[in-house]
């Protein structure tokens, strides 16, 4: 008999345990799937081309993030990461794949690019020393991937990782164009995650609602020959964490300790 369920943490593990063995992400069977996804390298899959999201592209070019310390989450072949890299970003990148962090490696040596890779859950980034704070969080591709539960995870992670007045950067499956749109509990019922979630811009607002919003949108189609990566069946959305009050005030609401006399 099993009476194990304690913490938190403990119905999480459980439920990641419906799962199995479909990729969400941090289980040793999602390793095995996305190594085997990851292996041939000559497939048709469309982000496994050598080229940056044009939604970055498009950040860095308005200034609306700047170099500084940034976490690439699920970095799969490291293509974002390279390009943070070579904007003067101190990046760290976290893939669930060994193989997916192997052909990044790769492609960091071929670009002269200084990033520090990590294999393994993106949840257990303390545990790795990549713990923060990260000025940007970038996500191209890992959170549409996670079963409903683990959103309290991903934001947990924000809000321990990500620094005052830093961004997010995501791009995930839109509504209408791509991935499932089964509501969170079928997911459950079936035990399956019908190989990624669906988001409207509503959901994603209300999922993110600490964060100020800054950019959502579609992403822009982009040609064979263009040198970024973009594929209109994802959003791109930008979000900013409030900056931290400044020394000595307290934040906005909160009221202040009486002094002692």
């Amino acid at each position: 008999m099993d009476r194990n369920i304690r913490t938190v943490d403990d119905v999480l593990k459980l439920l990641d345990d419906l799962f199995a063995p479909e990729a969400d992400r941090w289980t040793t069977e999602a390793a095995a799937w996305w190594d085997d996804f990851y292996t041939n390298r000559s497939r048709p899959v469309p982000f496994f081309v050598a080229k940056p999201d044009e939604s970055l592209a498009s950040y860095l070019g308005r200034g609306l993030i700047a170099p500084g310390r940034a976490l690439d989450l699920g970095c799969g072949p490291g293509r974002n990461a390279v390009r943070l890299a070579s904007s003067g970003f101190q990046v760290d990148a976290v893939d669930l794949s060994p193989t997916a962090i192997g052909w990044a490696e790769e492609r960091a040596r071929e670009a002269g690019a200084d990033i520090r890779f990590h294999c393994g859950d993106a949840f257990a980034l303390t545990a790795a020393g990549l713990d923060g704070p990260y000025d940007l969080i970038y996500d191209s591709g890992c959170f549409h991937h996670l079963p409903p539960h683990r959103r309290i995870s991903y934001l947990a992670l924000l809000d321990r990782a990500l620094a005052p007045g830093g961004h997010l950067g995501l791009t995930c499956f839109a509504a209408g164009a791509m991935g499932s749109e089964l509501p969170d509990i079928d997911f459950y019922r079936q035990s399956r995650l019908h190989g990624g979630l669906a988001y409207t811009p509503e959901s994603l607002r209300r999922i993110f609602s600490e964060l100020t919003e800054v950019e959502l949108r579609r992403m822009h189609d982009e040609p064979p020959d263009s040198p970024y990566f973009g594929e209109p069946f994802l959003w791109t959305a930008l979000f900013r964490r409030s900056p931290a009050p400044p020394e000595g005030t307290t934040p906005a609401g909160a009221t202040a300790a009486p002094k002692r006399q």
